[in-house]
């Protein structure tokens, strides 16, 4: 059965051709923003925030697709309450991070796979991150070495790259962090593809 990402995530796509897995990318084209707005509204806890935008963008791709297993993937960022979005620029980018310094906040990932109008499975994982406390200046020299690759995460950091000299201290899976609670994943996809080469890794 095929396999179709429904996420333009470049670590999302990487975390997966790293597992070994053959998939198509088909990007959802969900208006992400207006939904998560509404979610907002009605008070919804980030786990269950980022688990309804999986959903929804797997499900999108999942009507036009109905032959394929289809994955929706979302990560949600929250600190003592507040949420954060993607920075647009750098400049935003600064002020996310001087939120963030010196304070504990939560990454909540959710992945779910999709077939037609069915929810097959779905995941949502946690991870606790201790960021440094950060003077101006460090922050301002961390993003000229980080460059604009920190809009492409929540948090205007990459843990796996330099974002990880931001931390004191980590709680949580790794892949989770990342965005994309991959162990959960595969085993789940192992139940439902059956190949020689799964057979051999079981």
């Amino acid at each position: 059965m095929p396999l179709i990402l429904a996420s333009n995530s470049a670590a999302r796509q990487s975390m997966l051709r790293q597992a070994g897995l053959d998939f198509t990318l088909l990007p959802s084209e969900l208006d992400e923003k207006s939904l998560k707005r509404e979610l907002q509204r009605q008070n919804a806890p980030a786990p269950q925030l980022a688990a309804a935008l999986a959903r929804a963008k797997a499900g999108s791709i999942a009507q036009i697709r109905p032959d394929a297993l289809v994955i929706g993937a979302d990560q949600v960022l929250s600190c003592e309450g507040d949420l954060f979005d993607k920075a647009a620029d750098l400049a935003a980018a600064a002020v996310a991070l001087k939120s963030l310094a010196g304070r504990c906040h939560e990454l909540h990932a959710a992945v779910c796979v999709m077939q037609g109008e069915r929810l097959l499975w779905q995941h949502t994982g946690t991870a606790r991150l201790w960021m440094r406390p950060l003077s101006d200046d460090s922050i301002a020299g961390y993003l000229d070495r980080a460059g604009a690759e920190v809009l492409w995460s929540v948090g205007c950091y990459q843990i796996e790259g330099l974002g990880v000299q931001l931390f004191e201290r980590i709680e949580g899976d790794y892949f989770t962090i990342l965005g994309l609670p991959l162990l959960p994943l595969l085993a789940f996809l192992r139940t439902q593809t059956e190949s020689t080469w799964e057979s051999a890794w079981q």
